[in-house]
């Protein structure tokens, strides 16, 4: 990093981020809620919850029921929850070894922008595989992260008065076989990848995978990252 960076990097403004590991999507979603709340009256600083979720298949708000393919009861039998949510965009799936990212962030007064808002979390999951010799990148049309013409990071938010949460799924060692019980995203002529797919057995933890998340998180958003797992 050049003197100049650090000195950015000393100025900018203060984002906590969290790794918490296994946490109930339910759990997860009413924590998100009460820190936005906290968030809007300035009680909080920029967080940043990372964590992996039990399996989960969430609706979003232009969701179509249709594309979830399993049955209920074999969702039920595999141990499958199912929410309806408030962020954008369809239906995807979460699960142990993916690593999600709740961004609980004040967007005012310089980035009042949702469609750059988007650009930035596929440019901190862009930069993060790249940390691990994965190419990937963006597919004309479509929002996420893609390694040719797979899904390596899913992106799903909704924003009040600029204050952002849900967020972002990056697979790292996720089942891909729980994605068959879906059309991920309403997407039916694209697939899903993991770094263990593309990586084999050097893939990284997802711990390991979520702080390299949060150092570039903070680089593209230009905030100054602090870890506050431990508070």
């Amino acid at each position: 990093m050049s003197s100049t960076e650090a000195q950015c990097e000393k100025a900018a403004r203060l984002c906590e981020y969290k790794w918490l590991g296994m946490l109930p999507y339910a759990d997860a979603l009413e924590l998100q809620q009460s820190l936005v709340e906290q968030r809007k009256s300035d009680a909080i600083p920029d967080t940043l919850l990372l964590l992996e979720h039990p399996p989960v298949i969430t609706l979003g708000r232009a969701a179509h029921r249709s594309n979830v393919i399993a049955a209920d009861d074999y969702r039920a039998a595999n141990g499958v929850a199912l929410y309806e949510t408030g962020r954008g965009g369809d239906v995807t799936f979460h699960g142990p070894g993916q690593v999600v990212g709740y961004p609980i962030i004040n967007l005012a007064p310089d980035r009042c922008d949702v469609r750059r808002y988007v650009r930035d979390l596929e440019e901190t999951m862009i930069r993060a595989a790249a940390d691990f010799g994965v190419s990937a990148g963006r597919l004309t049309g479509l929002t996420g992260v893609w390694v040719d013409e797979n899904k390596l990071g899913a992106i799903g938010v909704r924003i009040s008065r600029w204050i952002t949460m849900h967020g972002f799924a990056f697979n790292v060692r996720t089942r891909l076989e729980y994605f068959d019980m879906i059309i991920p995203c309403g997407i039916q002529d694209h697939g899903v990848t993991s770094l263990e797919r593309i990586l084999g057995s050097a893939t990284p933890a997802p711990e390991h995978v979520a702080t390299i998340l949060a150092l570039h998180f903070g680089r593209v958003f230009g905030r100054r990252m602090t870890d506050a797992t431990a508070i």
